[in-house]
């Protein structure tokens, strides 16, 4: 890691700079969202100063700038994931989006009433609430696969349950935003496969992490991800979806670029990624979201990721030094940059409440995640989550003021 440079890369970053309630910021909630580097702000100021204008729409100048610029981002999008085509990708409004628009169309076309629709105790309520919502509707039903006591997700649980051979849909994440942990995306999917299910993977928390690409995931069907927890701006984010499987799932809106002809009593539909698409689409946040993906591949994806293992390293071994806390993660090496803790004494939010004091900010609560926080026996949990540009020196005053924390309320 000599090559990476954190203090020139934090340089990016206005927001380091600030000062919070008479301290210097230390932020350290990266899992609810990254914060931006100058070159995504600009380029999303550059569309409003210089070529706004509805893509898709006209002929005139402007429409056609904005137009290349919006659909060159799709591009790099596709080219970021390793995706066979950039009609494979879909602009959401964010991961959320992204899954429910999978099981407002393809999951109320193919769910009946006796099957199982899989997902997993890790999940975010974004990729739970959607296909429980959708089990009720449908009268199929809904199967929660469990964790081993280590925090990593029980194959043979899964592998049970499948081979009902009932199993329609599975829908995972491929890093718990809670835990951390890093699950075997191809080696589930494999599993998932031959026993006839379709397979969703939110990648919220690992396509911002991780150096990843489809190939790494194996045989999945859809990947949904959000551009503000990497760099990018909030309100735009991605469902990719193999091509096959797209052009077969019905419309999720209506209006605006999605139709290609209206008649009086029928209406035929654009082609893809248009399909998907209704309305007037968050041009500006597309295009800034391409000048984000720009700069994370300028650090590199990989480069990211070892640096990042290498502050959850030095986060663990700090932290577990602390009388009573313990730590709600897998092992070293399974784990993401997410390090959620308890406190034997003190409650996560009077906790991080000191902590905000300090000007460190890290997050307090069950984190969109109630049925794992019901498993693990908690109302809430502290996550402190790291990224590139935090450093061991943030690491270890956040480490010295959680101590003096516990100090204060004992």
């Amino acid at each position: 890691m000599s090559e990476f440079n954190v203090e020139k890369i934090r340089q990016d970053f206005p927001i380091l700079s600030r000062e919070v309630r008479g301290k210097k910021l230390i932020y350290l909630d990266n899992a609810a969202t990254s914060q931006k580097p100058l070159a995504m702000i600009e380029a999303q100021a550059r569309v409003y100063k210089e070529l706004n204008a509805n893509v898709h729409r006209g002929v005139h100048f402007l429409s056609q700038e904005s137009t290349d610029a919006y659909e060159k981002s799709r591009v790099k999008i596709a080219k970021f994931i390793g995706a066979k085509s950039e009609q494979e990708i879909i602009f959401t409004r964010g991961t959320t989006e992204a899954i429910n628009l999978v099981a407002s169309t393809w999951g109320k076309a193919n769910i009946k009433a006796g099957d199982d629709i899989v997902v997993t105790r890790m999940e975010h309520h974004s990729n739970f609430v959607p296909w429980q919502s959708l089990a009720k509707e449908k009268g199929a039903n809904f199967k929660i696969i469990e964790l081993n006591p280590d925090f990593t997700l029980d194959l043979n649980h899964l592998e049970s349950v499948l081979k009902l051979g009932k199993t329609k849909i599975l829908a995972f994440t491929a890093m718990s935003n809670v835990l951390g942990t890093i699950n075997p995306v191809k080696e589930i999917a494999a599993m998932a496969k031959k026993y006839g299910a379709l397979v969703l993977v939110d990648g919220a928390q690992a396509v911002a992490h991780t150096a990843t690409v489809l190939k790494d995931f194996g045989d999945i069907d859809f990947l949904a991800f959000s551009a503000h927890k990497m760099c990018g701006p909030t309100g735009i984010g991605v469902l990719w979806g193999k091509k096959d499987v797209l052009l077969a799932m019905p419309p999720y809106q209506f209006g605006g670029d999605m139709i290609l002809q209206v008649g009086d009593s029928d209406t035929s539909w654009n082609e893809l990624p248009w399909k998907f698409e209704a309305g007037t689409p968050n041009y500006g946040d597309s295009i800034a979201f391409g000048a984000a993906l720009d700069y994370l591949q300028k650090i590199g994806m990989k480069q990211i990721h070892e640096y990042e293992q290498e502050l959850l390293k030095y986060a663990r071994e700090a932290i577990v030094k602390l009388p009573g806390i313990r730590v709600l993660g897998p092992e070293p090496g399974l784990q993401g940059g997410v390090l959620s803790f308890t406190s034997a004494t003190v409650h996560p939010h009077d906790l991080a409440t000191f902590l905000d004091v300090q000007g460190i900010a890290i997050r307090a609560g069950h984190h969109c995640a109630q049925p794992l926080m019901r498993k693990l026996g908690v109302i809430a949990t502290n996550r402190a989550s790291f990224y590139f540009y935090n450093t061991k020196q943030e690491i270890a005053f956040f480490i010295n003021a959680l101590g003096n924390a516990l100090e204060y309320f004992q």
